[in-house]
């Protein structure tokens, strides 16, 4: 099968990602939460600004019990977000104007919605129905204990018992029940899924949660033990591939069939990226090419703003695609997390959720100095060999809205953890597109999570065609990082002064970060591009703080 929108198969090796967070991209037809006529409307904004892909999170029929990770029907749309019409229509849009298309792909477990878990709730313990889901008796003396000690990553037990006493898992919350991945007819089935969309010009996959398809499932269940209440801990204390239901060996027999079965049956193959949160030299797995070839690289994601710390992450994050023969991946932010523009100014060790819980006023972030450092932190992003995953409005500089009032919280993580958690709806709120109106352009009426006033300034309108601005910075960038890339490795200086990043690329052109707080030595060079061009230090010689150069040879 051949799609005419994407002739080069390794587009991705060395792509821009734009995540768009369709609730809350652009509001098409009112009703306040974003829709893909949204999206498809505001595509030449992606154009524009010099993506190679958009990838678009859950848009499936959902109840939103996770922000659409809840997937009732993993072949259609949310009525509430369009039609598969208005998918087709977006998907060819997209390709007219140059720009390849991911989606999201959520294996580890359905919606408590979803026709199957209806089926196998009306059906007895042990049917067919029920072991496409992950069902157990209990322990105790009549099964009113959990089968294991296995925790829910919103918090409390990852089981819940139903009115006949048996048990079923969901690793996130009760509304997602785990898939069994060890049922033939769940494998087949996302085959199906994948080639659905893949049908439709879907040009690759973003696999939630990658790392936890397969449990395991021999009697009798295992405990975790004392650590079970942090998964991540135990995940480092187990041998690797040990652990119960976190990056099992088996899992990577399910990529290599979906690679070799679906993904390489089309030419150019879909491209997939693994969302794996597992250690470094566990992630190259996944990114090997007989499996999905990419994975995503948190560990720079979750690196402070430490010029030894960035450097050993870099380095290592190297190495680990080269050792899987894939492409490094590089990501700020996302739908999950604090927005960078206001993350990296925390003080490190911050309680990132006390922050949040204290509407961001303790400790307080300096919204002005936060701006500077994320797009000094942006264009040494850019610079790095591999594809960088953006995430929508970090183009426009948009802080954490960390002041959300608790009545308008729609993360589960409020509720599920007792109001102790605030969430992740800092970093949902809608785009503000134009500097006025009742949701600054992001549709007719008001969108679904309030926007502070602030983002009048941040809108798009505000800041096309205005020099030195952050639009303006990331669409030179992107015009600038496709003449300029080329091979997948880079050089550090050896005489780099403490706190500075400087390495080469290929054709010898660098990139110099000052991650210090007093001005440093500007390295020889024609300076093509500088995160704050009005800072004046260059013309001095001199590089300022918390400001990436690029350096012609």
């Amino acid at each position: 099968m051949t799609d005419l929108s994407s002739r080069d198969p390794n587009w991705w090796r060395q792509a821009v990602v734009y995540q768009v967070y369709p609730r809350s991209f652009a509001d098409a037809d009112g009703d306040g939460l974003g829709d893909l006529r949204g999206v498809t409307e505001r595509l030449t904004h992606l154009a524009a600004l010099g993506v190679d892909a958009l990838w678009l999170s859950p848009f499936y029929p959902s109840e939103l019990a996770d922000g659409g990770y809840d997937v009732a029907d993993y072949r259609a749309v949310d009525p509430r977000l369009g039609t598969l019409d208005d998918f087709d229509a977006m998907v060819a849009e997209a390709h007219r104007l140059g720009l390849k298309v991911m989606v999201d792909i959520v294996p580890n477990h359905t919606s408590h919605l979803h026709s199957w878990f209806q089926e196998a709730l009306a059906a007895p313990p042990g049917s067919a129905a029920r072991d496409r889901y992950v069902f157990r008796n209990g322990r105790g003396e009549d099964g009113q204990l959990p089968p294991t000690d296995w925790p829910s990553v919103f918090g409390g037990s990852a089981w819940r018992q139903l009115p006949d006493g048996q048990w079923y898992l969901h690793l996130f919350t009760p509304e997602q029940p785990d898939l069994n991945w060890d049922n033939e007819e769940v494998r087949a089935d996302f085959r199906t899924t994948l080639r659905f969309w893949s049908d439709r010009g879907v040009d690759g996959f973003r696999v939630d949660v990658a790392h936890a398809l397969v449990k395991d499932l021999g009697e009798p269940l295992r405990d975790i033990g004392p650590l079970a209440a942090n998964s991540e801990d135990v995940l480092d204390s187990l041998p690797p591939g040990s652990h119960p239901y976190y990056d099992r060996d088996e899992v990577h027999e399910i990529y290599r069939d979906w690679r070799r079965t679906v993904l390489d049956t089309y030419t150019p193959p879909r491209m997939a990226v693994a969302e794996a949160w597992v250690p470094a030299a566990r992630r190259a797995r996944y990114a090997r090419p007989d499996e999905l070839g990419q994975a995503f690289n948190f560990e720079y994601l979750e690196a402070g703003w430490d010029a030894d710390q960035l450097r050993e992450v870099i380095t290592g994050s190297l190495a680990t695609a080269r050792a899987a023969g894939a492409s490094a991946t590089w990501v700020l932010s996302n739908h999950d997390v604090v927005r960078h523009a206001s993350r990296l100014m925390l003080p490190p060790g911050t309680d990132v959720n006390a922050w949040l819980l204290s509407d961001g006023r303790t400790p307080p972030v300096d919204p002005a100095a936060g701006l500077r450092r994320a797009r000094a932190a942006t264009l040494l992003m850019l610079a790095l060999p591999g594809s960088s995953y953006v995430y929508q409005g970090e183009e426009l500089g948009l802080p954490e809205v960390a002041d959300l009032p608790v009545e308008v919280l729609q993360d589960p993580i409020w509720e599920q953890q007792g109001h102790t958690h605030k969430g992740r709806d800092g970093c949902r709120v809608p785009l503000p597109w134009t500097s006025t109106g009742p949701s600054y352009g992001f549709g007719p009426g008001p969108a679904w999570l309030p926007q502070p006033a602030s983002f009048a300034a941040y809108a798009v309108e505000a800041q096309d065609g205005s020099e030195g601005s952050t639009l303006e910075l990331y669409r030179t960038a992107l015009r600038l990082r496709r003449k300029l890339l080329e091979g997948e490795s880079l050089t550090w200086a050896p005489d780099s002064p403490p706190g500075v990043l400087h390495f080469t690329r290929s054709g010898a052109w660098r990139c110099v970060t000052n991650l210090t707080d007093v001005p440093v030595a500007l390295p020889p060079g024609e300076v093509l591009l500088s995160s704050e061009p009005a800072a004046g230090e260059e013309q001095l010689g001199l590089l300022a703080p918390d400001t990436t150069v690029w350096l012609g040879a």
